[in-house]
């Protein structure tokens, strides 16, 4: 490159962040590595899953899109001056997303090696790169430059808003070490990395740290064939070890890693090899304490040993889901994140109470029922669920039902350790009602069914919402068959279902005025949940059970799949899906602005356009329950 050219490069560069911070001399050099590439509209810089390049990139002119894989979602579009391909200068991995040119663009690729060194060597650089990576944004200041779609939040609501200063945060190793001694064979370490689930052991020798062995040194040295699966630890371990104090930043751990191009740090009692090892770092450490990334959040749930140890983790998916609401992230999308972290953590809760409790006498299932049955718990609120195992002889009932209670017992404690209460009316596994044997189920849905009145109709209705969390499918799939089978030999049971899903008419009285509740605690409330909400997930599991279909929980989802049966049902059954998930928004926004659980709502709390949108949900209800009156020719509302 001609030094015109390079001087051109700098001069761009130095107008943007962080580029600004360099010196003269310090810019110039870097240039002097820049290739500068043109890319044609629709033209992909790297795709999702794609090995790291060598470079980050800047956009000299034009834009580029970074969107989920195979032209999914556009997460963000980044414009002149913009950073984005950082994933290998932080993390080492793969791209997380796929980048795609919207327009003629000019590229500057910063070669990633040359860049490094200035990382630690400029401080406001590094931070500005990890605050980059961290926000999964182009530029953290974006926002203070940039013009966006004001959301509901106020500023200090946003998903970062909790940790707005990551340098100085402080970072909690993991202290429970796995490692071995210099003789232990390749084979074993690899054992020891696939039962505790991690990427690294340390070799130690009486308590100090001879190396380190990654996943990548197997992957490298042993799978290769360079070194026998027999051969010590000595031979293929990473040595000698790089270390550090235990007392680290965020950003200073992020910033040694970068400087070392390592994904592990090693921390002793002085940062020295000399003293003995209190913990150890990885790059996953890092981003969850960043509590950004869902894969970050649900690797770490899965690698929890301790209980306890969860409820900072599902605090860390509480600041995602409002990152995700405050940039309007579709709640189709939310939803499933969300549910799948919950349930990760329901899974893991069970996973570690078995370790205490011992294996299981029979195959048994964890259903998980309500809201989280449904994929629609967003916010912290009670537990809703149950237990099935294997039908056993009579001689080992009574030994078998114990074993199952107490498992169930110390499940419902771990899931309110973390954040789960207990549920007021008792609908949980601990509850004996709610933890069975597969006949005592089968004979209790039976009379539900069969013999429905108020609470038979209320208590079928909880469970049929029931989702497969942990265990044995095979009995959940008994189970479901069971239930299905009875209600089509008994199709009254519809009709006192869909009398249940009319017993909260139009949530409007007079004048279009919201009906509010008349006493008790919440007297002056408007109760969203009972009146709005309730009644669209009775009516939809209603109908949806109607038409035999049996795996779609999400009342959402629900009503889009009616939409698909019912063509001339169509435009209203997406509207129906649409006000579902435009309620549940609400309330979880109500409920993270309040710190509540978002049910009840004081009306002075809300603007004209908020009253105007719940009101326009109100009138799709009103119509829904008219179908439902119609279709299941309910006279009498009233149970």
């Amino acid at each position: 490159m001609s030094n015109r050219i390079v001087e051109r490069v700098a001069d761009f560069l130095r107008r943007y962040p962080p580029f600004n911070e360099l010196t003269a001399k310090d810019l110039k050099n870097l240039s002097s590595g820049v290739d500068i590439l043109y890319r044609d509209k629709g033209t992909y810089i790297f795709n999702e899953d794609e090995p790291p390049h060598a470079f980050f990139y800047v956009i000299q002119r034009g834009a580029v899109a970074l969107r989920m894989g195979n032209g999914g979602e556009v997460i963000d579009v980044c414009d002149e001056g913009d950073l984005f391909g950082l994933r290998p200068l932080i993390a080492g991995e793969n791209y997380k997303l796929e980048a795609i040119s919207q327009e003629e663009s000019i590229l500057y690729a910063i070669p990633i090696s040359d860049f490094r060194p200035l990382i630690q060597s400029y401080e406001e650089v590094g931070n500005f790169v990890i605050e980059s990576f961290a926000s999964n944004t182009r530029n953290p200041y974006a926002r203070l430059t940039k013009t966006n779609t004001p959301g509901m939040f106020p500023p200090q609501m946003s998903a970062r808003a909790e940790t707005p200063f990551t340098e100085i945060l402080p970072i909690h190793p993991r202290k429970d070490l796995v490692y071995c001694t210099p003789e232990t064979p390749a084979q074993e370490v690899a054992t020891l990395m696939t039962t505790h689930n991690v990427g690294s052991v340390l070799v130690l020798k009486e308590g100090l740290a001879e190396g380190i062995i990654t996943d990548k040194d197997l992957r490298n040295k042993v799978v290769t064939g360079r070194y026998p699966i027999e051969a010590p630890a000595s031979e293929i371990m990473t040595s000698p070890v790089i270390t550090y104090p235990a007392k680290l930043t965020i950003t200073q751990a992020q910033l040694a890693m970068m400087k070392n191009g390592i994904g592990h740090l090693c921390l002793t009692e002085d940062g020295t090899t000399e003293t003995p090892v209190v913990g150890i770092l990885s790059k996953y450490d890092l981003m969850l304490a960043l509590g950004n990334s869902p894969e970050v959040l649900l690797r770490a749930i899965k690698r929890t040993r301790k209980i306890k140890r969860l409820k900072p983790i599902r605090k860390r998916v509480e600041y995602l889901l409002k990152g995700y609401l405050e940039n309007n992230i579709p709640m189709s999308i939310t939803m499933k994140l969300i549910a799948e972290l919950n349930d990760a953590c329901i899974k893991r809760v069970i996973e570690l109470c078995l370790r205490k409790e011992g294996k299981a006498p029979v195959a048994f299932a964890w259903l998980a029922m309500g809201s989280q049955g449904r994929g629609e718990q967003l916010l912290h609120t009670d537990q809703d669920n149950a237990l099935v195992y294997e039908d056993i002889p009579d001689k080992d009932a009574e030994k078998v039902q114990l074993y199952f209670h107490q498992l169930a017992s110390r499940v419902n404690k771990g899931l309110r350790t973390i954040g789960y209460e207990y549920c007021p009316a008792d609908m949980m596994a601990s509850n004996p009602n709610w933890c069975k044997s597969l006949s005592e189920w089968k004979q209790t849905v039976t009379g539900w069914i069969h013999n429905p009145g108020k609470e038979e109709v209320l208590l079928s209705s909880i469970f049929f919402d029931f989702n497969f969390t942990f265990g044995t499918r095979s009995l959940v799939t008994e189970l479901s068959n069971h239930i299905f089978s009875n209600v089509d030999s008994y199709p009254m049971f519809y009709y006192h279902l869909a009398s249940g899903a009319l017993q909260n008419p139009s949530p409007s009285g007079f004048f279009r005025q919201f009906l509010l509740e008349q006493d008790g605690k919440h007297k002056d409330f408007f109760d969203l949940k009972r009146r709005v909400l309730m009644p669209f997930t009775d009516a939809a599991r209603v109908l949806i059970l109607s038409h035999q279909v049996r795996s779609i929980n999400n009342t959402a989802e629900r009503f889009e799949k009616l939409a698909e049966l019912e063509a001339n049902n169509r435009e209203f059954f997406l509207s129906c899906s649409y006000a579902t998930k435009a309620l549940l928004k609400f309330r979880t926004k109500q409920g993270l602005l309040h710190s509540d659980s978002g049910r009840f709502i004081a009306l002075d709390t809300l603007n004209k356009e908020e009253k105007i949108k719940l009101k326009r949900t109100f009138k799709i209800l009103k119509e829904l329950q008219e179908l439902i009156a119609l279709r299941f020719k309910v006279t009498n509302r009233v149970l």
